[in-house]
């Protein structure tokens, strides 16, 4: 976990997809960040051709010679693909041939000077995240998301566009919380959770569970049969 700044390490970013939550990526930092981005990456199986928005398309077995650690970052922007797995096994792998993450907070969210986020970290535009709140590693926070005072968002994680999150509250590591669910205050939100769109949560939840509705209710099935 570091303090977020605006210190700028000058080398350039790869963008991990190429598919749409890698070219969101890639537009807003073009439009909206100090970095440079110079390539995309994908696993071999689904290179779809040698470019994606005008930048070189390489694949991510073959990082290294083309793009080595020494001269480049990653960002890896994938979705929620098994519960955020897929995101956090190419995080990993990256991390263990050594390379290292840019993260983004939109100039249009709103933030403060204590700040705390890990790396390979997405903050869309019109989120808000107020006050000792903590961001882990390898998360993303959609647009219009309310991260309250002294929350905790662990790593792996991804908060869905307009979540509205009480204070003190807890999003367990790998969990996903979908588009407008509310999160009532001092809550936990156990390890690879799955929270539907517009659930209405008031209690802990369990760890690899389903919950859905207002009130938020468990559903008969785990995170991974519906992510």
């Amino acid at each position: 976990m570091i303090m977020h700044d605006s210190t700028v390490d000058e080398r350039p970013v790869v963008i991990f997809g190429n598919l749409r939550s890698a070219s969101l990526a890639w537009y807003c930092l073009l439009h909206d960040s100090p970095y440079k981005v110079a390539a995309f990456t994908v696993d071999e199986a689904y290179l779809s051709g040698t470019h994606f928005e005008g930048l070189p398309l390489v694949p991510f077995e073959q990082l290294e010679a083309v793009y080595p650690p020494s001269d480049y970052r990653l960002l890896i922007p994938m979705g929620y693909q098994r519960i955020n797995g897929v995101r956090r096994e190419r995080y990993d792998m990256a991390k263990q041939r050594g390379y290292t993450f840019v993260s983004y907070v939109s100039s249009r969210a709103s933030t403060w000077p204590d700040l705390q986020i890990g790396e390979n970290v997405l903050i869309y535009e019109h989120a808000i995240i107020q006050p000792f709140a903590r961001i882990g590693n390898n998360c993303i926070i959609r647009s219009g998301a309310h991260i309250s005072h002294h929350c905790v968002i662990d790593n792996h994680a991804f908060v869905a566009a307009e979540v509205a999150m009480g204070g003190e509250g807890y999003v367990g590591e790998q969990a996903f919380v979908g588009v407008g669910a509310v999160l009532r205050d001092r809550i936990r939100i156990g390890e690879r959770t799955f929270v539907g769109a517009g659930a209405v949560v008031v209690g802990n939840t369990d760890a690899d569970g389903v919950y859905v509705g207002n009130p938020a209710r468990k559903m008969n099935k785990s995170a991974l049969e519906v992510s």
